[in-house]
């Protein structure tokens, strides 16, 4: 263990940093879309764009990683887009309150607010899962991963809580208040949180022999060689896949539901409850993943990567069975074997992404995982639309609401498939690429396994 590296009390640390970044966004994305669908009465369609909006601007991740490799420290990244998140956020609220007298000017202010959001979750998300890759123990990366996004799930159950009661009764000023209130203390956290935790020795860390140093200027030729690595990039296309297949299912889950499975709009609702549960329990199960006791492993971040996509992919068969059978099969255990699934393959490919990080010549951390975390945000803004896209066009050519559902949860077990294809994939090649060890240092993991 070096010296340098991260306990779980600075992991935790970072998880607080993770928890106020979501704080932020849980905000944005989910009150202001209420109020401008409901108390404003906008089309659903803006809000809608506004968060796609912010899901386009992360293509950025990749600039923002180059960013914090040319200096080597992380820390002024996450906290100068901690910065813009929450100005932005402030932004965002201001022009949801302009909206109600002036729908035009305040929609443009929002494209400003969003756009905001989405380069300060690049900034600050993107060096944060970096200096977790660089500063954590391989056996420890699953775990730290999953304590890291628990802490972020805290955040979002917290501050939706607090603020939902401090919104009510509502009024325009309030919510600017609130959301206001919450970008400034998820600011200040941040700011406690980070202080001395990463060092004034990071920006001249020790690197190894076939590290370069990174000069500025270079963002294209380092992206060109991140790119040219084939384990970087068949890790992008795994990441785009198999999140657009775990978006794909988020919007329709719940009209499903109610369309075929005869649910209540309340039951409707806590069926979210149900499948967050089953995450829950995946990421759990997953933060094992690498670790031993009593000279037994429990599977590694590849096995639980490709595994849990399996299982995906099983459960969306399940779902498919429920769409053609109706009230008859076991829906909300299927739901929940779906959630854990999700959890498990989701906390193991953030581990690998931990991982691969730090793999490959040249000290180009920062645009590898900017590669993947702009692959994630691509995914994730194309899923919904698609998931929903889809949903509406299998019900103008299946006469049965089922049968429609059926076809797309059958699609999205497909694309679960095809990312367990690319995760084995890419791990076979990674231990084909690894060669003979050097003598002076152990053997490089496989990109989807964990070190012992």
């Amino acid at each position: 263990m070096r010296s340098d590296d991260f306990g779980w009390g600075r992991i935790a640390r970072l998880g607080l940093v993770q928890a106020a970044l979501g704080a932020i966004v849980v905000l944005t994305t989910s009150t202001l879309n209420r109020v401008m669908v409901v108390e404003l009465a906008l089309p659903a369609l803006l809000p809608g764009v506004l968060v796609a909006l912010h899901y386009l601007v992360q293509i950025s991740r990749p600039r923002m990683g180059h960013g914090s490799d040319v200096g080597g420290r992380r820390t002024p990244w996450i906290v100068g887009g901690m910065a813009l998140l929450a100005a932005s956020g402030v932004v965002a609220a201001l022009a949801t309150v302009w909206m109600g007298t002036n729908p035009v000017a305040g929609t443009l202010l929002a494209m400003l607010g969003f756009a905001g959001i989405g380069l300060g979750v690049s900034a600050s998300g993107t060096s944060l899962l970096v200096l977790l890759a660089k500063r954590v123990r391989p056996d420890r990366r699953a775990g730290a991963a999953t304590l890291v996004w628990l802490m972020m799930i805290v955040g979002f159950a917290v501050t939706a809580g607090v603020a939902g009661k401090l919104l009510d009764p509502y009024s325009p000023a309030r919510l600017l208040a609130v959301c206001s209130g919450v970008s400034v203390l998820a600011l200040l956290l941040t700011l406690a949180a980070l202080a001395g935790l990463e060092g004034r020795h990071a920006g001249t860390a020790q690197a190894t022999d076939d590290e370069a140093p990174v000069a500025p200027g270079e963002f294209k030729a380092a992206m060109q060689a991140v790119w040219a690595d084939a384990r970087a990039r068949r890790f992008a296309i795994f990441v785009f896949v198999s999140m657009l297949a775990y978006s794909a299912q988020d919007l329709i889950l719940e009209p499903f539901a109610g369309a075929v499975m005869g649910y209540t709009p309340g039951q409707s609702t806590s069926l979210s409850g149900v499948q967050h549960g089953g995450v829950l329990v995946g990421m759990l199960m997953a933060a094992a993943a690498g670790r031993s006791w009593r000279g037994r492993r429990f599977g590694t971040l590849r096995g639980w990567t490709v595994g849990g996509c399996i299982a995906s992919a099983l459960a969306m068969a399940g779902l498919v069975v429920s769409g053609l059978v109706g009230q008859a099969f076991p829906f909300k255990p299927t739901v929940f074997v779906l959630g854990m699934a999700n959890g498990a393959f989701s906390i193991a490919a953030i581990g690998s992404m931990m991982q691969l990080a730090t793999e490959g010549t040249g000290s180009r951390e920062g645009v590898r995982m900017g590669l993947w975390g702009a692959a994630q945000a691509i995914a994730f803004g194309l899923g919904g639309l698609i998931g929903t896209g889809m949903s509406d066009l299998s019900r103008l050519l299946f006469a049965s609401p089922g049968a429609a559902y059926a076809s797309v949860f059958a699609l999205e077990g497909a694309m679960f498939l095809v990312a367990a294809r690319i995760a084995a994939r890419s791990a076979a090649a990674g231990s084909a690429a690894t060669g003979p060890a050097r003598a002076d240092r152990p053997p490089a993991a496989t990109p989807m396994e964990s070190s012992p």
